[in-house]
């Protein structure tokens, strides 16, 4: 396929998988390079000696204390604060090993540290062999001179974070805001002076747990002549001939004097093959290929999920340097180009913000990913490929990876290149200032360039940003800082997010976009100094939005933007969620526990305010019916409230009213949660997926031969609920079509919407129906059909005008076929998400948006 003649410029350079060796995702072979893992049992012990116990390599404090029963499980009632000393105290890793004599007598051993959570000195047979200051840089030591041939002592102390960033912030100058977070956060102070989780100090939606580790691997590498420290491809699209080039960086490392040699590349999938004369200079060398791909056939693109497929080729590396020493690689290749469009809008003063992908332009329609634990050893590839998997299957084609939270794994980008899901790639730097320092600098450069490499060759990763909401934080004053100081820190903005981080973006990688922050308003924030004076105006660039006291279901109070990269409302988790952390005396909604959770402040008070606009409040006289009762319904009103702006956006995406839409992105808040609380999210803490129910469409409500063979799909018993369904409430299913039975477009709130009660259990799925939405063609709506055989229901709405269906009153002591189930009502936890999770056995219950059904924008 060749690319579309629309495409131009640098941002038109694509993507290919050639992994980063930083992180050894791709397997490089190189003859007389021998490495030896460290990752294992270690012991570790905090400062005074009174704690020793063994700890598993890669980990962390919290998580070896918890194996070894030390420690409860820190997620467990009011743990977050009664563990707060683990955070306070320095602690050190220790282990013993043996080198091969082999091994030792090579020129060069390096120790490598993956991941060094944070502040630490390392020592080798007691001799210091290096600092570490960055959780997120990969750190190289220099150790064969202080090899024995026994045993080697290896020691990592680790000094306490929250110590660390109030020493730094108060050696520093002059103050850098903010100095600690919300009080009802119950978090640290000064996250912003060092370089790691900026989340794990607390956030509105999560625990304090300062966290202290070896949260990667560890390894020794031993080499004679060179090794390689970097592989990275970058395909080029050239318009003028209508063929692609494929550029291949190789960055090692030598020790000798000068290697030489040659180096071959192969695409045997594209009949393409190249030989090249490579010189090696002493130290660390970056040299660049260029492979010319043969243009007798077509070269299959990566497309976004819903746009085509992701094919890829096999790329291989064979490197020669002189008798016995080879190295070679392989990888995957994926061919696509990348822009960020902001130009004129007809009939509008501002500029467009959209994605186009290979000539294309695509709606963005995802959430933002958040850290999936508190502790990332925790982090399981099966959870990630679970939550990527039903994005997906939910119609999303994005995310956006937070900037207060770590750069994913590579499984992460990995799985979003085969799944077609784009990434939208902030910086870890998010509500905050920060400091300038050289120190600082340097090491922020460093965790730049390392991720930048390890990065850039994803095809699914379609932006780089620099900062979550720090423009708009200068721009609005957040912090209160007097007028004459402002310069200062708009300043030690310009020289982080833009002399630095954007100048080395740019130096690495050319071939896709770099915001500077997001919320922005883009190219004119840019011709502002890079602080708009209003970072939230629609007519430009990305914005965020959140209201709580106004009407989630009035669409008019919802921003006409260019693009949504941020809105949503909270919810609480199900009852069965909490009661895995809880007692008996925790269920409560006005209790301690309750308030312990709540991390955004007035929180419980906004939920039941919004969802007492359209529904009736629990006021079950048994405390803890009233309790469950209340959880249900911050769900249900989460899920009208995200549906309601999902569809204006939605909507959005075709009109320019004052000047304003245009509309080319829907990003919710949030994906994923870290801990069992409300938040945002939409799936909840440890939710498994299973497999897909029956798609159920609009349409099936005038076809009953198609809606036998969608029920053909549900076990019996559910199959007869669904048919009674159908015979009891057609008016209600049709009520979402036009005359013609076509679905509609995008249901806005003031069209009837059908009644979102549902009660999903694990292991049974609740049959579902499709009308107009927001992902898909279709919305899909859990209901448990005996919701509606008891219990009236009324239209409500006002000035006669419908606007959702309210159950009067609340069946309970109802039972599921096939038994095991809770009293049924608005206390059941539903298994979607306010995007799309329709398949979740536990979760928030949301609106979950139809599976691959149509054409998705």
């Amino acid at each position: 396929m060749t690319m579309p003649p629309t495409c131009s410029g640098l941002l038109c350079l694509s993507l290919l998988l050639g992994k980063s060796l930083l992180v050894s995702s791709v397997q490089v072979v190189t003859s007389g390079q021998q490495s030896i893992s460290l990752n294992g049992k270690w012991t570790l012990e905090n400062s005074n000696g009174s704690l020793s116990l063994p700890a598993e390599v890669p980990g962390c404090v919290h998580t070896a204390l918890l194996k070894q029963g030390y420690i409860q499980d820190p997620y467990y009632r009011f743990n977050d604060v009664a563990y707060g000393w683990i955070a306070l105290d320095n602690w050190t890793y220790t282990t013993t090993f043996t080198v091969p004599s082999d091994m030792r007598a090579k020129q060069r051993v390096m120790l490598v540290f993956e991941g060094i959570d944070t502040i630490s000195t390392v020592s080798l047979n007691g001799a210091a062999v290096g600092r570490t200051d960055n959780m997120f840089l990969q750190y190289d030591f220099s150790v064969g001179a202080l090899l024995t041939e026994g045993d080697n002592v290896l020691t990592v102390s680790l000094a306490s974070p929250v110590r660390y960033a109030a020493q730094r912030s108060e050696a520093h100058s002059y103050r850098v805001p903010p100095d600690c977070p919300p009080e009802v956060q119950q978090g640290q102070c000064h996250v912003n002076y060092i370089r790691k989780e900026q989340s794990s100090f607390s956030w509105d939606w999560g625990p304090s747990f300062p966290t202290a580790g070896l949260w990667k691997g560890v390894r020794l590498e031993a080499y004679d002549v060179l090794r390689e420290v970097h592989l990275a491809t970058v395909p080029v699209y050239n318009q003028t001939s209508s063929g692609w080039s494929l550029q291949v960086e190789l960055q090692v490392e030598v020790v000798a004097e000068v290697t030489r040699g040659q180096l071959t590349l192969s695409l045997p999938g594209l009949d393409t093959q190249q030989t090249f004369p490579v010189q090696f200079l002493p130290g660390r060398t970056r040299n660049t290929y260029t492979l010319h791909v043969n243009t007798s056939g077509p070269v299959e693109l990566w497309w976004p999920s819903g746009h085509g497929d992701q094919p890829s080729y096999p790329l291989t590396l064979q490197g020669v340097l002189g008798p016995g020493l080879t190295f070679t690689a392989d990888t995957k290749v994926y061919f696509r180009t990348v822009e960020l469009v902001q130009e004129p809008v007809p009939g509008s003063p501002g500029l467009s913000f959209y994605f186009r992908v290979n000539g294309k332009a695509v709606f963005m329609k995802g959430s933002n990913w958040i850290p999936t634990h508190s502790f990332q050893d925790l982090v399981s590839p099966a959870g990630v490929r679970s939550l990527l998997e039903s994005a997906v299957a939910a119609n999303m084609n994005a995310l956006r990876v937070w900037g207060g939270g770590v750069y994913q794994q590579d499984l992460f980008y990995s799985l979003c290149d085969e799944l077609g899901v784009m990434v939208w790639q902030d910086f870890m730097f998010a509500c905050a200032l920060y400091p300038t320092e050289e120190d600082f600098m340097d090491s922020v450069r460093e965790e730049v360039r390392q991720q930048v490499r390890r990065l850039k060759s994803h095809p699914s990763v379609v932006l780089w940003s620099g900062n979550n909401e720090n423009e708009v934080a200068l721009a609005t004053n957040w912090f209160g800082i007097p007028g004459p100081e402002r310069p200062l820190y708009v300043k030690d903005y310009v020289k982080l997010y833009v002399d630095n981080i954007r100048a080395l973006v740019l130096e690495e990688d050319q071939s896709r976009p770099f915001l500077a922050s997001s919320p922005t308003n883009g190219l004119a924030s840019e011709r502002q100094g890079w602080v708009a004076d209003d970072p939230y105006d629609p007519r430009y660039g990305d914005t965020h939005y959140y209201s709580y006291s106004r009407d989630c279901w009035d669409w008019s109070a919802f921003p006409r933007t260019r693009f949504a990269s941020e809105y949503g409302f909270q919810s609480w988790p199900s009852f069965s969620t909490l009661q895995k952390v809880s007692v008996p005396e925790d269920w409560s909604w006005d209790g301690p526990f309750s308030s312990h959770r709540q991390h955004h402040a007035e929180g419980n008070r906004q939920m039941l305010e919004q969802a007492g606009l359209h529904y009736h409040l629990p006021n079950a006289t048994d405390p803890l019916r009233r309790y469950k009762h209340t959880l249900y319904i911050t769900q249900v009103m989460q899920a009208q409230c995200v549906k309601a702006q999902t569809e204006f956006y939605r909507r959005s995406r075709s009109e320019v009213v004052g000047g304003k839409g245009h509309t080319m992105g829907a990003l919710y808040w949030q994906l994923n949660d870290i801990w069992q609380a409300p938040s945002w999210s939409s799936i909840g803490l440890g939710v498994v997926l299973v497999p897909a129910g029956p798609r159920v469409h609009a349409e099936l409500a005038r076809d009953p031969r198609a809606r036998e063979q969608c029920h053909a799909h549900l076990p019996a018993a559910r199959r007869r609920l669904a048919q009674g369904l159908w015979k009891l409430h057609p008016p209600l299913l049709l009520a979402g079509l036009p005359p013609g039975g076509q679905p509609r477009g995008p249901v806005g709130p003031r069209k009837p919407p059908l009644p979102l009660l549902a009660a999903r259990r694990r292991g049974h799925r609740d049959p579902s129906h499709h009308y107009g939405g927001a992902w898909g063609r279709g919305a899909r709506l859990h209901r448990h059909p005996a919701l509606h055989l008891r219990g009236p229901l009324r239209l409500a709405g006002r000035g006669g005008r419908p606007r959702a269906l309210r159950l009067q009153r609340l069946p309970h002591g109802l039972q599921e076929p096939g038994g095991g189930l809770r009293p049924l009502g608005p206390h059941q936890r539903g298994g979607t998400g306010p995007g799309p999770h329709s398949h979740l056995a536990e979760g928030r219950l949301l609106m979950s948006r139809g599976v691959a059904s149509g054409p998705r924008a």
